[in-house]
């Protein structure tokens, strides 16, 4: 008989900075990244994040980040940041190996009841590269939509990643979540 292990959810403290730079950097970066569907390799080179900007994130007020994990091993993470009525999501990482099984979407979904309930928020806010098609997809399969807005890459910021190429934009993506602030 197998017994399947529950996911827990939990806010990253700071001795959890380098488990998550290693995670984030696994689905976003070099041939480790390559081994889920959510790699940005085709697009960027250089880092994802490091721990200064994570650590920062964990201790900023109306910031937190939120990780799923199994058997106390880190699966996923993602980082909220509430923005008056708004709830911003990112550095969503799900590893590469674990990728298509569901946890993302447990995570998403958990991060929504989180920036609802707990922050009041009414809307869910996020950035995607626009060449990140198949990505833009997934989030549409769970109500974000597209908005038409877009954000120029910070080209030149090398923190942010190094561009293979030269047309890089963001679009913000929305959803809307029911029950949240009036």
């Amino acid at each position: 008989m197998t017994t399947l292990s529950t996911c827990t959810f939990r806010a990253a403290t700071e001795a959890d900075v380098p488990a998550i730079v290693a995670l984030v950097e696994s689905a976003y970066r070099g041939d480790s990244g390559r081994r889920g569907w959510t790699t940005e390799s085709d697009l960027l080179d250089g880092q994802r994040t490091d721990a200064v900007d994570v650590a920062d994130a964990v201790a900023r007020p109306d910031s937190r980040i939120l990780l799923l994990e199994r058997d106390g091993r880190l699966l996923a993470s993602c980082h909220l940041e509430r923005k008056g009525e708004a709830a911003y999501f990112g550095m969503f990482a799900v590893d590469p190996a674990q990728q298509a099984g569901g946890l993302g979407k447990q995570l998403l979904g958990e991060a929504e009841r989180l920036a609802r309930k707990d922050w009041g928020c009414r809307l869910m806010e996020m950035t995607v590269i626009v060449q990140r098609a198949e990505l833009i997809a997934w989030y549409e399969r769970r109500g974000y939509r597209r908005t038409g807005s877009y954000k120029p890459f910070p080209y030149g910021q090398e923190r942010f990643g190094i561009p293979r190429r030269d047309d890089l934009r963001f679009e913000l993506l929305v959803k809307e979540l029911a029950g949240g602030a009036a």
